[in-house]
């Protein structure tokens, strides 16, 4: 699965779920004072890096994925899992835990 820098992650999400580099928000100063990491939003968007097979529906058949690797995405505030790959932050969510495709 490659990355929007084009380097390999040493990852395959399984069935319905999918990889996402969530965008940094820039260091913002209020007023002149400096905004500590645990006082920022979470970001709640990002880039996909990596796209399951899809999910089996009760037939046995797969239904592909709607989204795609490179779709930049809006997900769910608390969504997903935060993993730390190959030295960068990504998050791991299900399909329908998208909600919009930018």
């Amino acid at each position: 699965m490659a990355t929007a820098s084009n380097t390999k992650l040493s990852i395959s999400p399984m069935a319905d779920r999918i990889v996402v580099k969530p965008l940094e928000e820039a260091e913002e100063m209020r007023g002149g004072l400096y905004i500590p990491d645990t006082a920022k939003e979470k970001p709640q968007q990002g880039t996909v890096v990596a796209v399951g097979p899809g999910r089996l529906n009760d037939d046995g058949v797969r239904i592909p994925m709607e989204v795609k690797t490179g779709d930049r995405v809006l997900y769910g505030k608390y969504t997903g899992t935060e993993v730390k790959l190959d030295g960068g932050d990504y998050l791991i969510v299900k399909e329908t835990d998208v909600l919009a495709v930018l």
